[in-house]
């Protein structure tokens, strides 16, 4: 297999919909109609239980994660393809060919991702999403804060080929895109406040 097959697999692999599948299985219903109309394990929570989010929670941070160790085993652990493999898992997920193109916010995936990537930079990235959470109580604006600062993370702590940092920069941004509703939500002291419960 030539390193090229890194980036379609990737995609392929983060388009698996892991959070439909399970509320499908589990309710017979289309999480999409539910809630804020996510695939993701946030939505999954707040509209089937717990139990079933965490499972599509591991799931996501884990197709992430293996896809670009599959590109790293494809490329010889080339930065330029294991970051292509990065960027497209997340696009699997945010835009599944599977369900029309209508999936998740790529927040899991992009964690799985860049804990293969950067592993230190997103500890410390996900320890600045906890504090978010803790004090705003929203799952969104934690994700948007630990995407952003993860690349100067990655650029202070790594100092990382260039394909790596530019990776980390395309997907903070790309996290930022997808959560324009929510920035939108929060502006006018409407968005979804976190309950584990």
């Amino acid at each position: 297999m030539t390193p090229f097959l890194a980036v379609p697999i990737a995609y392929l692999v983060g388009a698996i919909p892991f959070g439909y599948l399970l509320v499908k299985m589990k309710t017979g219903d289309d999480v999409r109609t539910k809630g804020s109309g996510n695939i993701g394990a946030t939505n999954v929570l707040r509209t089937t239980g717990r139990l079933i989010a965490v499972i599509t929670l591991l799931l996501d941070i884990a197709k992430g994660f293996f896809a670009v160790w599959l590109a790293a085993k494809l490329s010889h652990h080339s930065p330029w393809w294991t970051s292509a493999a990065a960027l497209a898992v997340m696009a699997g997920h945010a835009y599944p060919i599977f369900l029309k193109f209508r999936g998740g916010k790529a927040v899991a995936s992009f964690i799985g991702a860049f804990l293969y990537l950067t592993p230190v930079p997103l500890a410390a990235a996900l320890f600045l999403f906890v504090i978010v959470v803790a004090v705003s109580k929203h799952i969104s604006l934690g994700s948007m804060v630990a995407a952003g600062t993860l690349p100067l993370g990655v650029w202070l702590i790594e100092h990382p080929p260039a394909p790596v940092l530019l990776a980390s920069l395309a997907a903070a941004a790309f996290i930022v895109y997808r959560h324009k509703a929510n920035v939108d939500r929060i502006r006018a002291g409407a968005e979804h406040v976190f309950s584990f419960k």
